[in-house]
């Protein structure tokens, strides 16, 4: 870790938790900026399941399987 997030994390620690959630919102959204060659990526992975979806190459799984598979967890 660089010297100035070493202070930033000593600083961070004198925060109310609050004033912490208002930091970690700020550094998500600087975080979540669009990038196009992932979102070309992923665009074509859709396509792609969606296509061996419809072409019955994938199997499939009801709503209701779900639901249970986790309501047990």
């Amino acid at each position: 870790m660089t010297k100035i997030a070493e202070k930033i994390a000593k600083e961070i620690q004198t925060l109310s938790d609050i004033e912490k959630l208002h930091i970690v919102d700020a550094i998500l959204t600087d975080l979540d900026k669009p990038d196009p060659a992932m979102d070309r990526i992923w665009a074509e992975e859709a396509r792609k399941r969606w296509t061996a979806y419809k072409e019955g190459r994938i199997p499939t799984i009801s709503y209701q399987e779900v639901m249970d598979k986790y309501r047990r967890s």
